[in-house]
C-alpha cells in the first residue's frame, strides 16, 4: 500500500530523530489502528480480518418522510416546510435541535454495541457543512459537532464507523433519499460537484487521524432507475471521474482512510466503473431489498467483486420479516460481504427499534399529508392539525425516541445475528 508505507517511513523518521535507532523502541500507547483494504478483505493494523456487521443511522442527520409515518412527504426539506407551516419556523427550529441532540446519543451507541455490531454507518446531509439552512441551523460546524459525538461514543463501546453522504450537492439520486429537486444534478453540474469535492476534502482533513472511522463512502445510491438509454449511461458515466476527484482531495489531507464507492441504479449497478485500480485503499458498496435471499440473486455483486479483488460491502438491507433478514445475513456471511442493517430506529417496526407514535400522530400527519401547494390549502390544512397539538406532538415524539423510551424489537435483532 503506497500512501500508507510512505506515511509510516516518515513517522519512523521523525521517531528515530535524536535518538539511536539500534533498539527496539517502546510500543507506542496511542498507536492507530486503521482499517485498510487487502485482496478482497478489510484487516486491521495487526493484519487481522474485520467483517463489517452493523446498523444505519438513518433519519437522524437526514430525516426520510416514511420514518415518520408520512408517504407523499417524503424528503428532509419537504418535512421542515410542513412543520414551519404548522406550528412556525422558530417552532420547527427548535424541533429539529431537540431531535438531534436526542435521536441518537450515547446511549444508543451502548446498546448498538450490546447486540454484537461492530459497525455504524452514519448518513449525512451536505448542508450539515455549509452555511445553507437545515434542520434549524446555519451553521458550518454542526455536522462536525455531530460526527465528533460519534468519534467519541463509536470508540467508548469499539465501534467503527462509515460516514456516508448521503444527501450531496445538487443530489445524486434525484429522490426523495438525497433531498434534491427530482434530478441528479451532481451528475451535470460543475458548482455542486466542486462543492461535493471540497466538502470531502474538509471532512477528510478533519478526520484523517480518527482510527475509529472505517471510511468514507462518498455518495450513496447515485443515480436512480428512473431514467433510461442514452440519458442514463450518461449520468452513470459521470460518477467514477467524480469519485476519483474527491478521492484525490480527500488523499490531499487523509492518506489512511478507506473510500467506499456505491454503485448506481440504487447501489446495484457496477459496469459503469472501468478503474479500480485508481487508488490502493478503496472498496465498493452495494445495496439490496427484496428480492430472493441467496448468493445467486446477487451474483453480479460476487461477480464484479472477483474481477476488481476489492472488498464488496453491503451497505443497506432489510425492510422484509425475519425469516428473509435471517437468510440474507447467512449468505453474506458466507460470501464474505460485509453488511449494515437499514434502519436502526424509525417510528414503528422493520428496524432494530422504534418510536412509539404519540397518541393523536394521525393528526400531524393529516396536516402533513394534505394538499398544501397554495395558501389557501395551507390554511385549509391547517384546520385538521391545531398548531398547539402540533407542537405537543413533535415533543412527544422525541421524548419517545429517547433510548431510554425506545422500542426494542427483539425478533429482528435476534434475526439479523449480528453477535455470531
Amino acid at each position: 500500500m503506497k500512501i500508507r508505507t510512505a506515511k509510516m517511513l516518515a513517522i519512523a523518521a521523525v521517531a528515530c530523530a535524536g535518538f539511536s535507532c539500534s533498539h527496539s523502541a517502546a510500543p507506542v500507547a496511542d498507536e492507530k489502528d486503521f482499517l485498510h483494504v487487502e485482496g478482497q478483505d478489510i484487516v486491521d493494523s495487526k493484519g487481522e480480518k474485520f467483517y463489517i456487521k452493523g446498523t444505519n443511522l438513518g433519519n437522524w442527520l437526514n430525516p426520510e418522510g416514511y420514518m415518520f409515518g408520512f408517504k407523499r412527504v417524503n424528503s428532509a426539506r419537504m418535512i421542515n416546510e410542513a412543520l414551519c407551516q404548522l406550528v412556525g419556523p422558530t417552532a420547527a427550529a427548535e424541533f429539529w435541535q431537540d431531535y438531534k441532540d436526542n435521536y441518537i446519543t450515547a446511549d444508543d451507541f451502548e446498546f448498538i454495541a450490546s447486540t454484537g455490531a461492530n459497525t455504524v454507518r452514519v448518513p449525512f446531509h451536505y448542508k450539515l457543512f455549509t452555511n445553507e439552512d437545515y434542520m434549524g441551523l446555519n451553521d458550518a460546524d454542526e455536522g462536525f459537532r455531530r460526527l465528533d459525538s460519534c468519534v467519541v461514543w463509536a470508540r467508548k463501546n469499539n465501534l467503527r464507523l462509515i460516514l456516508d453522504m448521503h444527501d450531496c450537492p445538487g443530489g445524486q439520486t434525484g429522490d426523495n433519499i438525497d433531498d434534491s429537486y427530482g434530478y441528479p444534478w451532481l451528475m451535470t453540474d460543475s458548482m455542486a460537484q466542486r462543492q461535493f469535492v471540497d466538502i470531502w476534502g474538509l471532512i477528510a482533513k478533519r478526520y484523517a487521524d480518527e482510527d475509529v472511522i472505517l471510511g468514507y463512502e462518498l455518495a450513496n445510491e447515485p443515480v436512480a432507475t428512473y431514467w433510461e438509454g442514452e440519458e442514463r449511461d450518461s449520468l452513470n458515466a459521470a460518477l467514477e471521474p467524480l469519485y476519483k476527484r474527491a478521492t484525490a482531495e480527500i488523499r490531499k489531507h487523509d492518506p489512511n482512510h478507506i473510500v467506499l464507492l456505491g454503485g448506481p441504479q440504487w447501489n446495484s449497478y457496477f459496469g459503469n466503473f472501468t478503474d479500480s485500480s485508481f487508488d490502493d485503499n478503496i472498496m465498493y458498496t452495494c445495496h439490496r431489498y427484496g428480492g430472493a435471499p441467496t448468493a445467486e440473486a446477487i451474483g453480479s455483486y460476487i461477480a464484479f467483486r472477483a474481477s476488481t479483488n476489492l472488498p464488496m460491502y453491503m451497505g443497506e438491507l432489510g425492510h422484509n420479516t425475519d425469516e428473509w433478514l435471517n437468510e440474507f445475513a447467512n449468505t453474506l456471511r458466507d460470501n464474505n460481504i460485509g453488511y449494515t442493517y437499514w434502519p436502526y430506529k424509525k417510528i414503528n417496526d422493520s428496524s432494530m427499534t422504534g418510536v412509539a407514535e404519540p397518541e393523536e400522530w394521525q393528526c400531524l400527519v393529516d396536516f402533513v399529508e394534505a394538499p398544501r401547494g397554495s395558501y389557501s390549502e395551507i390554511r385549509e390544512a391547517r384546520k385538521l392539525c391545531s398548531e398547539q397539538l402540533g407542537k405537543e406532538l413533535l415533543r412527544q415524539y422525541v421524548e419517545n425516541a429517547k433510548a431510554a423510551n425506545m422500542l426494542r424489537h427483539e425478533s429482528y435483532i435476534k434475526a439479523i445475528e449480528l453477535n455470531k
